[in-house]
Formats: structure tokens, C-alpha cells, sequence
């Protein structure tokens, strides 16, 4: 049977930059610990889809409660604004709540508008964080985007969420203009040469997630994962959640395993170039994984991608499909966890890695075995509701 996966095996080096080391995203981790509604979410144990499968523990970060905004990305949203609010009110890097909060603060922020493209759940974290602080936010949206994601935006607190005939990349370099032609500030969640400040916030914000996993790992009984699935788009998520996790483990670091739509692979495409250097997938891809819908992988972290999957996959939208269904549709004792198309196309894999006979000799080669502990991360819930519904009622 020929492999259903395009998937690139690659040797880590395992480097990780300093900006991902624990000193340096201390001051994210900190910083969260101060909003009045900072909880982390639930480290989700699926043992009955763990001894099926014959592993030894599967775990899903389940993101969907965090902040109230149906995914994750409210960690770096509200990190990245702090940072930008605390340079405008002249504040030292180890930010509070509480210091962005004064009447003093608020009058000042209150003169500032930030802009951002989004595939939408980046955008409904910065709108939300915008809306906290007191400020203004303009959200552009690729096409193909589904208008309940625009609208989930302005619902967030947004001033403007439009829908723009461009690619994602196409709308990114809008955001950019407009903030130059506005002198707003750009909160973007992937970086280029002479942009990287803001990016580097959002990244490091994204490490909560992973060191809250980590911790609750332990809690659970299990030191370390010993594979970790990771999504994909311009690899900002992935690359923030690797590096942490590289830097906790050192020489015990699990697997890892970076995951993409097939349509437009970028971080794939780049591994698969051999040549250390990150590159563009042209083009508009029609996937449902309308998160990971990038065509060029983020500067800051592709590198540490490089330097730390072992295993490149590029899925089809069938993957998807199947980690929203497993997931929602969990076996006997086990708990539901909704997830979208973006947020389960890893729990997807992992499916077909274990059920499809034509995939047992690729599930042998990664060690995919009984002492396996397996570390998932359902970035956000159902974000499409309308197709949330459809798949999981096929």
C-alpha cells in the first residue's frame, strides 16, 4: 500500500536558542500568575485510547477553557500587549497586571491601536487582550475564512475584523501597512528580519502552555513525555512549545513530531530542502486546519524546528477529521475533549499511526510502543461549530 503521510525523517541536534530558555520565559510564566483569571487548563489522561492503541499513556493539553477564548493563543496575545503597553508606559520587563492597571496606565493606553492578521484564533487573543487594557485592535482574516471567526473577534473585543481576498501571507503583509500607514502597533505571531521583538513575547508566552503540561505530567506519575506531537503553521506554537520542553528534558527529551496540512507544508517543505534554510509554500491551500494555513514558517522559530523534530509530517484534511472524532468520541471511561480541526489533526496522526495496517511499519520506526507516554496538545476547541458538527456526526 503506498503511505497515505508525506512524512521527512530527520537526526535533532537538539539546540535550543536562548530566548526559550527557562530564565528567559520566566518572566512570561511569571507575568500570566498575576491575571485575575489565570488558570491552567486540564492535562486530560486517555487511558482507555492509550491501552487500545498499546501504549502506555496518552495525555491531551486541552486549550479550549483558556481565558474563555476557545484556544490557546490568549497566552501570547496578552503577553505580547503587556510588553508593548509596559515599553509605551516605560515599565521594566517584569510586568504585573497590576501595573497596567493604574488610571494613569489606562489614560495612556488608551491613545493606542494595535492591528494583527489572523487566521482567527491569534486574532480573538489579541483583540481580548486589547479590549483588557483599555486599547484598540484591528484584525484582518485571509480568505476562506468562515465569518464565525470574524465574528468570534469582535466578539472578543476587536474594533475591526474584516475578511480581506488575500492569502494568509498576503494579509500579514497587509497588517503590516496599515500599521505604518496608521502608526499602530503590529502584534504579529511570526517574525522576518528587522521584526522579531514582538514575535520573540508570543512565542515565549506560548511556553506556559507547554510548562503547565510538563508539571501535570509529573503530577500524573510520568517524568517525561516520550514522543510530543506538535501542529504546525508558521511553527510560532510548535517551535515555543519545543524549545521549552528541550530546555526542561536536556538529554531526556522526548521525540518530537512536527504536523501540517499536506496543502501547504511549509515547515515540511523546509526540512525537506536540507539546506537549514526556511522556505515559502506558495499559493492558497484549501484546508479545514484553517490555523495552520501558512505558507511561510516563522523566522525565530524555525530553527529550533530544525534543530529538534525528529519526525516532519504533512496530513491530509482526513486526519483532521479523524483526531476531531476520536477526541469527541472518545472509547468507554475516557473524556470528551472538543477539539477543532487545527486543534485535533495531531491526535488525528497518532490515530492512523496505531489503526492503519499500512502504517505499522512507520509507527515501529518511531517507537511508538508500550512505554510510550504520549504528549498531545488540542489547541483550540470548536472554532467552526457549523463544521465541528458535520464531522462529528458523519
Amino acid at each position: 500500500m503506498t503511505n497515505p503521510l508525506s512524512v521527512f525523517q530527520h537526526t535533532p541536534t537538539g539546540h535550543v536558542p536562548a530566548f526559550l530558555s527557562p530564565a528567559a520565559t520566566e518572566t512570561a510564566w511569571a507575568f500570566h500568575h498575576t491575571l485575575p483569571d489565570y488558570a491552567p487548563t486540564p492535562l486530560v489522561p486517555l487511558r482507555g485510547w492509550a491501552q487500545a492503541m498499546g501504549v502506555k499513556a496518552v495525555f491531551v493539553k486541552d486549550e479550549s477553557p483558556r481565558f474563555g477564548l476557545n484556544a490557546f493563543k490568549g497566552l501570547g496575545g496578552i503577553y505580547a500587549l503587556a510588553r508593548a503597553a509596559g515599553q509605551v508606559l516605560g515599565l521594566p520587563e517584569d510586568l504585573t497586571w497590576a501595573a497596567l492597571q493604574t488610571e494613569a496606565a489606562r489614560s495612556a493606553l488608551a491613545q493606542v491601536e494595535f492591528v494583527t492578521a489572523t487566521d482567527g484564533n491569534h486574532g480573538r487573543g489579541v483583540a481580548w487582550a486589547a479590549r483588557r487594557l483599555g486599547c484598540r485592535a484591528h484584525v484582518y482574516l485571509p480568505a476562506g475564512s468562515v465569518p464565525a471567526r470574524a465574528q468570534a473577534i469582535l466578539k472578543a473585543g476587536a474594533a475591526q475584523a474584516e475578511i480581506l481576498p488575500l492569502s494568509y501571507d498576503e494579509t500579514v503583509q497587509y497588517a503590516a501597512r496599515m500599521a505604518e500607514a496608521h502608526g499602530w502597533q503590529l502584534i504579529q505571531d511570526t517574525s522576518w528580519p528587522g521584526y522579531e521583538a514582538v514575535p520573540t513575547w508570543i512565542i515565549q508566552g506560548y511556553t506556559t502552555m507547554a510548562r503547565e503540561a510538563a508539571d501535570q505530567l509529573a503530577q500524573a506519575g510520568h517524568p517525561r513525555p516520550t514522543h510530543v506531537f506538535l501542529q504546525a503553521g508558521v511553527g510560532a506554537m510548535a517551535g515555543g512549545v519545543l524549545g521549552c520542553l528541550a530546555a526542561r528534558y536536556g538529554d531526556q527529551a522526548p521525540v518530537f513530531v512536527s504536523v501540517e496540512p499536506e496543502d501547504i507544508p511549509c515547515i515540511y517543505r523546509s526540512a525537506l530542502a536540507g539546506d537549514g534554510q526556511p522556505h515559502t509554500v506558495a499559493g492558497q491551500a484549501g484546508t479545514i486546519m484553517a490555523g495552520l494555513n501558512c505558507g511561510t514558517p516563522c523566522s525565530l522559530t524555525w530553527p529550533v524546528l530544525r534543530d529538534g523534530v525528529t519526525w516532519y509530517f504533512a496530513c491530509p484534511d482526513a486526519v483532521a477529521e479523524a483526531g476531531m472524532r476520536r477526541l469527541g468520541r472518545p472509547l468507554p471511561g475516557d473524556q470528551a475533549v472538543v477539539s477543532g480541526e487545527s486543534g485535533a489533526v495531531t491526535a488525528g496522526l497518532l490515530d492512523w499511526l496505531t489503526t492503519r495496517p499500512d502504517l505499522a511499519d512507520l509507527r515501529q520506526r518511531m517507537g511508538l510502543d508500550g512505554e510510550s507516554v504520549i504528549l498531545l496538545f488540542s489547541t483550540e476547541g470548536d472554532t467552526d461549530p457549523d463544521h465541528y458538527r458535520q464531522v462529528l456526526c458523519d
